[in-house]
């Protein structure tokens, strides 16, 4: 099924923006929204220039305003004439070693990563339901599947969380009419990664978010991105001893 109208969170960089870039060149009309208005005024003219024939709207939203996320999805509905594929890809990575004296930078992450996924799979269940159909896609993380000691603590806990959420909601809806689909992706460089050491496990923006697109086209139920060679290492990640998993971070 070719999911036509899809809106995406966090659009305004990173994978978002890759993911805008990817499905306008695939046709699709696009409902982008995130914080930074600027930047994604520049990704519509961006978007409009190569490919004309689509149809792009932008919003701002802040995800942590949580009253305001089922008013923007609304609103960008509207404007699409619909919505088929909702995208929760808006996220942060601050984060600080627990008992360290930095609560705000985990609670912030624990908040936009995890509380305000939550509002938004409420906000895009409502039009699906509604529709009697669509697809929602979570963007978790490979490091969902581990603890991890150290600055990634609270992080790989957000992202623990919103790959659970993902499996309830795979388990309510095995067999549709609302497609779930829940993303875990490796190292992809982005503005949330250039800070990070680099490392041979670290794929291009262009080529993660090929792999991040493709299995949203398939509507896999979960899928690690790219497969090569984070699968393998996401099974060796769930077997290994805990104080291995800083080597992950």
């Amino acid at each position: 099924m070719t999911r036509q109208k899809i809106l995406i969170t966090g659009a305004s960089s990173g994978l978002g923006a890759g993911m805008a870039r990817q499905f306008a060149a695939k046709g699709r009309d696009l409902a982008l929204c995130a914080r930074r208005v600027d930047n994604l005024d520049e990704l519509k003219a961006e978007l409009l220039a190569d490919y004309p024939n689509i149809t792009v709207a932008v919003a701002a939203l802040d995800v942590n305003d949580h009253e305001q996320v089922p008013k923007v999805f609304n609103e960008l509905r509207e404007e699409l004439g619909g919505i088929d594929c909702v995208i929760v890809n808006a996220g942060i990575g601050k984060g600080y070693p627990l008992g360290g004296g930095k609560l705000w930078a985990n609670k912030a992450t624990i908040e936009t990563n995890l509380v305000a996924a939550l509002v938004q799979i409420e906000a895009a269940l409502e039009i699906f339901k509604a529709a009697n159909k669509g697809h929602l896609v979570l963007v978790s993380s490979v490091l969902g599947n581990v603890g991890v000691p150290g600055f990634k603590a609270a992080y790989s806990a957000s992202k623990a969380g919103v790959t659970s959420l993902g499996e309830s909601l795979r388990a309510e809806y095995p067999s549709g009419p609302i497609k779930i689909t829940v993303l875990e992706p490796g190292y992809i460089e982005s503005e949330m990664t250039a800070k990070a050491n680099k490392t041979l496990l670290m794929v291009d923006n262009e080529t993660g978010v090929k792999a991040m697109v493709e299995a949203i086209e398939k509507e896999k139920g979960r899928a690690v991105v790219p497969g090569w060679p984070w699968w393998p290492l996401v099974e060796v990640m769930k077997i290994m001893p805990p104080r291995f998993a800083k080597y992950f971070a």
